[in-house]
């Protein structure tokens, strides 16, 4: 009976955040990383954002588990321009499936990952990619000023965290598949387009619900990488 009420809580946690437009996501994926990078001792390090290829950002990831997990969240991921200062157009993605490992209950949990290099964003621009599987990733150190000089760091292609009820910490995220969201980018874009097709188009022209989200990146990592720090780490 507890497992069907914790189904049906997830349930219609999926409906509502399907009610929600694109542009009310990027809204919430934008008000997620302003208050995350706003507590410089509880944010993301600076040197990591810095080297980071991707952001993923994913605002109130739905779970309802019990026995087995279920997560099902929507956000957004946007990459950096191929000059390596500011970022580009956001495509709209799905997280599906997996068990975070969090707390049994059907809360919501914002979720951010970085995606440290090229190989990372190419298996973004898939069909569908599995975390931990198709590209290793690991826990993130979590405060500004915290050193990540550590092997895990160094190596995995993706670095994750997760905030609830307002604690922020580094998480692996694995299990989980992230697949393009073909009705948020068709809001968004006016038409039928791909997750590649808009994070690999240098050129491609950010929707206007997108500045708010693109200048808070750029606030906290406009430093112009090279193409070395961006494709090996």
């Amino acid at each position: 009976m507890k497992s069907l009420v914790l189904l049906a809580g997830l349930c219609a946690s999926s409906l509502t955040m399907s009610a929600m437009t694109e542009q009310e996501r990027l809204k919430d994926a934008t008000e997620v990383f302003h208050e995350i990078m706003a507590t410089p001792d509880k944010s993301i390090p600076q040197d990591l954002l810095e080297k980071a290829q991707c952001v993923v950002i994913v605002p109130s990831l739905k779970k309802g588990a019990f026995i087995v997990g279920a997560e099902f969240g929507k956000g957004f991921v946007t990459c950096r321009r191929q000059s390596g200062t500011g970022w580009g157009a956001p495509a709209a993605i799905k997280v599906e499936g997996g068990s975070f490992g969090f707390q049994i209950g059907g809360q919501g949990t914002d979720v951010v990952m970085l995606v440290m290099n090229k190989r990372g964003m190419d298996e973004l621009a898939k069909s569908k990619f599995t975390l931990g599987a198709d590209a290793s990733i690991a826990a993130g150190p979590v405060g500004r000023a915290t050193s990540a000089q550590t092997d895990a760091y160094m190596t995995a292609e993706i670095l994750s965290w997760s905030r609830s009820k307002g604690l922020f910490a580094g998480v692996a995220l694995k299990g989980a598949t992230l697949r393009p969201d073909e009705d948020g980018n068709r809001e968004l874009y006016g038409r039928k387009i791909g997750t590649r097709d808009i994070i690999m188009n240098a050129g491609m022209q950010a929707p206007a619900a997108a500045s708010g989200l693109i200048a808070e990146l750029d606030r906290y990592s406009m430093r112009k990488g090279s193409e070395a720090d961006r494709q090996t780490r």
